[in-house]
């Protein structure tokens, strides 16, 4: 009877998330703090990839990250990392015109951009406007997905 009595007393407390006030929307001064961290997540992300620092390239992408290349290739996280250890150009750390960012709840940040990325096979050049989602973590900020979608050659 007692337990009875403690279970009906207590059901009440199980319903109290459902009445929690949802995460809110970051107001202004907000959000530019947050785009100012990930602004300088990036900028230490590309620093890494040139220094081929694996410790700062693990601790900033998110342990279930995915990269789509412009071919639809799905990369994880180490293989991500093994390839800017090996040299290869990443969008998450090559120079980008065209940016834009734009702040949720979580706070999670998206940012989109375009970049001239090498092609190594054809010694050419080519453009590629990527979106890059950081979410936060423990830790910081982290990238949690990226893709590359190529853009046609500029017809003269």
């Amino acid at each position: 009877m007692r337990r009875r009595a403690l279970l009906a007393a207590s059901l009440p407390l199980l319903a109290l998330p459902a009445l929690a006030h949802p995460p809110r929307q970051p107001d202004a001064a907000e959000s530019q703090k947050f785009i100012q961290e990930v602004t300088a997540l990036r900028a230490h992300f590309a620093k890494a990839v040139r220094d081929r620092n694996a410790a700062a390239l693990r601790a900033a992408y998110a342990d279930a990250y995915t990269h789509t290349h412009e071919s639809g290739k799905l990369d994880d996280k180490e293989t991500r990392i093994a390839s800017a250890l090996a040299g290869a150009p990443l969008v998450e750390a090559a120079p980008a015109t065209d940016l834009a960012y734009r702040v949720f709840t979580g706070p999670t940040v998206i940012v989109t951009g375009k970049s001239t990325m090498p092609d190594a096979k054809a010694q050419t050049r080519f453009d590629v406007r990527w979106v890059c989602v950081y979410i936060t973590a423990r830790d910081g900020w982290e990238l949690a997905v990226s893709q590359a979608t190529r853009l046609p050659a500029p017809t003269n």
